[in-house]
């Protein structure tokens, strides 16, 4: 089965994202918490109301860059970028903690895969108005990217309904979604949309 991640937008207040994920968290397999402006303190609520108001399992939430967040709350695991502690470190301290890396190329990908990573964030595969500017990798490197590694890779950037055929084709794990669901006018029907195509995979 084809993973669908939730990436939170950095757009929404603490409130918001919540009654967000109250409606669609059923169809998803994996919320990460990625914004940068909040405190540790609202990450704690955040992760506490998820799991003991809306219902959502510990073991599908992934925190961004926050590794004490993830250790302290025991969500699923971390998801580090670039700029985060190596992968390598963290898997020392906390060897039974999940670890994704962001990565952008087939070498970054091979080296984050030996220093220990579980899974690849790997993007932006289409243009998104988040890296306007930014020429996307699209799907060839995508596959090319596949075929180095031998972890999960899950696809992000300008992932729509009608491409992810397109995606899922290149043997990609899943494919991850920010506003695309979490600023959708309907987010319930947004999410159903995806899940609908990443199914008949």
């Amino acid at each position: 089965m084809k993973q669908l991640h939730i990436i939170s937008t950095g757009q929404q207040t603490v409130h918001e994202f919540i009654e967000k994920i109250s409606l669609i968290h059923p169809y998803i397999d994996f919320i990460h918490l990625r914004e940068k402006n909040w405190t540790a303190q609202t990450y704690l609520y955040c992760i506490h109301k998820l799991t003991s108001t809306v219902g959502v399992a510990r073991d599908k939430i992934i925190i961004n860059d926050r590794v004490d967040i993830a250790v302290i709350t025991k969500v699923f695991g971390v998801q580090l970028p670039g700029h985060s502690i190596p992968v390598s470190h963290v898997k020392s301290h906390f060897p039974n903690l999940q670890v994704g890396c962001s990565v952008h190329s087939v070498d970054e990908a091979i080296k984050k895969e030996e220093a220990g990573a579980n899974m690849l964030l790997y993007g932006h595969v289409f243009a998104t108005n988040s890296k306007a500017g930014t020429s996307p990798r699209g799907v060839a490197q995508l596959r090319e990217l596949l075929k180095n590694v031998n972890i999960p890779v899950i696809a992000i950037g300008g992932i729509i309904p009608n491409n992810v055929e397109k995606v899922i084709d290149t043997g990609a794990s899943g494919i991850a979604v920010l506003s695309g669901i979490l600023l959708a006018e309907n987010p319930q029907k947004a999410v159903l949309e995806y899940r609908k195509k990443l199914d008949s995979f």
